[in-house]
């Protein structure tokens, strides 16, 4: 049947695109279905500061009547400036086994970005860092995390068909939280010592707030060299310190501070929220949000987040201190399994988890094609 691509132009179109994939992954015991509140707030101008250095369109396909596919094409105008390139980005792609149906969405968004004087496309990718970003290409049968996506194995056939090439990948690792291995218990006390770092010892959430933006300005210096990045802005870390602060369990966040009480490096993390999110198939009301308090009070997963280190402390086993530090506090709530965020398969931090019993279970690929 022939696919109609048809550009979002309405409210209603917009919810069409965000519950497609709840239809396309209904019953899958992989997926993790994203709030849909959370998912309409990302895509909508008025709400998403990062809309002052992104544009956006968003398309659907169609055979008859029923949509078959979508995906969101999005020119970072401060990546492309950052990186000295002209590139569009396409994300929120989702659809059928049919190769004209990938074909015609890829198209949209290349044409798209052509008429905006772009020469190549990439992606999955968000409109920042902290968006989802790379498709699977291995996990297929992994319980996916709330921050990242998932698809079904066609998926990287299909880009593969159409020309696209590796442009990063990103990995996963899953491991016991206990023991903690013994290398990492003395680095962690050795080099404490050596530059009189410490972690920052809290109760409660809100006596961590003071240091937050002092932690996002120092996952801007961190981050500002891994691929596609652009440095947050006031408006998104606002934004970003209301959504990770609000509920944060103090026993899941380690800052660690030097003599000058100055932020020199961060682990985050959270009880994982994927059974939680399946059982109300991301909504939130009228029971949904009853089934993540449940989830962040009792669990035996943790999914870890986001982690940093100021560039004159790295290569300097710092990360040991702030992993030894969360992984006290998952060990006293009872997790028994933690969960690493996707890290670049050049980033030499993954080098820390050949300490640990880890499995790598899932990778994640950025794709690249020029127009």
């Amino acid at each position: 049947m022939k696919t109609l691509i048809k550009k979002i132009s309405s409210a209603s179109d917009l919810k069409k695109f965000i519950g497609y994939p709840y239809k396309l992954y209904k019953g899958n015991a992989y997926w993790c279905p994203p709030i849909r509140r959370d998912e309409k707030d990302i895509l909508l101008k008025k709400k998403n500061p990062a809309f002052d250095f992104c544009e956006a369109e968003y398309w659907l396909a169609y055979q008859g009547k029923e949509i078959v596919g979508r995906i969101a094409g999005i020119i970072n105008l401060a990546a492309n400036e950052r990186w000295k390139e002209k590139r569009v980005r396409f994300g929120w792609i989702d659809f059928i086994d049919d190769q004209e149906v990938s074909c015609r969405l890829i198209e949209a968004v290349t044409e798209w970005g052509k008429s905006k004087g772009m020469d190549c496309i990439h992606g999955p990718l968000g409109f920042s860092d902290m968006d989802k970003e790379g498709m699977l290409i291995k996990g297929f049968e992994e319980l996916s995390t709330m921050g990242t996506i998932y698809n079904y194995p066609y998926y990287p056939v299909h880009m593969e068909k159409l020309g696209f090439e590796k442009a990063a990948d990103w990995l996963q690792f899953i491991m016991p939280t206990d023991p903690i291995p013994d290398k990492v218990k003395r680095i962690s006390k050795l080099v404490a010592e050596k530059y009189s770092i410490k972690p920052l010892k809290v109760k409660r959430a809100k006596e961590l707030l003071p240091y937050a933006s002092r932690m996002w300005d120092l996952l801007n210096l961190t981050f500002k060299d891994i691929y596609g990045f652009t440095a947050l802005t006031k408006k998104q870390i606002n934004l970003y310190t209301k959504q990770y602060f609000s509920f944060i369990n103090p026993d899941y966040v380690s800052f660690l501070v030097n003599d000058a009480d100055e932020v020199v490096g961060f682990g985050i993390a959270a009880p994982s929220l994927t059974k939680a999110l399946q059982k109300c198939n991301g909504r939130l009301f009228p029971f949904g949000f009853i089934y993540l308090l449940r989830a962040l009070r009792k669990n035996d997963i943790v999914d870890l987040y986001l982690n940093g280190v100021h560039p004159h402390y790295q290569g300097k086993g710092i990360v040991a201190i702030y992993h030894n530090e969360l992984q006290c506090g998952f060990i006293r709530n009872n997790i028994k399994t933690m969960v690493t965020n996707p890290q670049l398969d050049t980033n030499s931090a993954v080098l820390m988890w050949k300490m640990y019993d880890t499995r790598q279970h899932i990778i994640r690929r950025c794709w690249i094609k020029h127009c």
